[in-house]
């Protein structure tokens, strides 16, 4: 399989022969196998497949939450497969954005605050906090919702809340696994455009869906089949 031509912007995530081998006793589970591929800046990546391809690997470990067995991951220039998990935390935090199906808010918290959390753990000032997750709120449709707390909005506007905090550390790269999987079609709609939206901008997005309508709003399409590329469908953003 030849690697997939990076974008105008070049390649923001560059994988090399990358493998993830899990070990459970004495038997060895193969959950991606030489996996060589560019993602370039500004791309928009559908991740496909059926159930065992490897999509959820291959997200956990572009979002530095695994790391690969063998191979080499390079984000943004920097080599990250064999960092400590301190460095790995913070190049986790300072360059990805997580967009999840189950949202993953804190319920305690307001929109505001959710929005916010990312920021506090940059180390940014109280009054620049606020403003900025204040401006992501507006950014995607919340400026109004601002005090409520995650029970008291809808599932869309709960997702949209997760891509304003997404985008609260200003991420090289936007990461979502299936973000439409527990919103109706409608609001599935909704949330895709808004996405799109994003990609227009410059931003680099790549998504696992098993849902073709869905996929289609990418330009490009990584099908995967046991632990391996099948084939990129889809030419350059």
């Amino acid at each position: 399989m030849e690697r997939g031509e990076s974008g105008a912007g070049g390649a923001v995530i560059r994988l090399e022969r990358v493998g993830k081998v899990y070990r459970m006793d004495a038997v060895e589970v193969r959950a991606l196998a030489d996996i060589t591929l560019d993602f370039g800046r500004g791309d928009f990546w559908a991740v496909m497949g059926a159930s065992g391809s490897g999509k959820s690997t291959l997200l956990n470990l572009l979002g530095l939450l695994d790391r690969p067995t063998e191979g080499r991951y390079w984000l943004d220039g920097a080599d990250v497969a064999e960092l400590d998990d301190d460095a790995m935390s913070e190049q986790r935090l300072r360059r990805l954005g997580f967009i999840f199906q189950s949202f993953n808010l804190i319920p305690q918290l307001s929109v505001q605050e959710n929005i916010e959390l990312p920021l506090f753990y940059l180390g940014c000032e109280a009054d620049e906090c606020a403003r900025r997750a204040r401006a992501l709120a507006e950014k995607v449709g919340l400026a109004d919702r601002l005090r409520h707390r995650p029970a008291e909005l809808s599932g869309g506007q709960r997702q949209r809340v997760a891509i304003a905090r997404a985008l609260a550390n200003d991420p090289s790269v936007l990461l979502a696994d299936e973000p439409t999987g527990n919103l109706d079609s409608a609001t599935g709609v909704q949330i895709m455009e808004l996405l799109a939206a994003m990609n227009r901008e410059g931003r680099t997005i790549i998504m696992v869906t098993h849902e073709p309508d869905i996929a289609a709003y990418a330009a490009r399409r990584l099908i995967l089949r046991d632990g391996r590329i099948e084939r990129i469908e889809g030419g350059a953003a």
